[in-house]
């Protein structure tokens, strides 16, 4: 496995060269871009990227969990969390390991 992290800079950098942007429009089109996905989903909803997957939150509620060393029980306050589940497209091709 690659321990190769994909970036906010690689992407902009990424618009800039394929779209043609400058550097700094390629860096504000790209905040904007995650913003608006962050906004969506602090609200509840879903994040749906064809071909890519969808981003959605999940309300779990509290439970009762379990320290894996002592065994003791440990009380779990109820949460958000964020869950992604990827397209079969991109399934497939992370399983494959090409790049379209």
């Amino acid at each position: 496995m690659s321990e190769k992290t994909l970036t906010r800079m690689d992407l902009s950098e990424a618009v800039f060269r394929e779209v043609g942007l400058s550097r700094n429009e390629s860096a504000q089109l790209v905040e904007a871009v995650l913003q608006h996905m962050s906004d969506a989903l602090v609200q509840g909803e879903q994040v749906k990227i064809s071909s890519f997957g969808t981003f959605s939150v999940r309300d779990k509620s509290a439970r009762v969990g379990r320290n894996p060393k002592t065994g003791d029980e440990v009380p779990i306050s109820p949460r958000r969390v964020l869950t992604f589940r990827p397209s079969h497209l991109m399934r497939d091709q992370v399983a494959a390991g090409k790049k379209k």
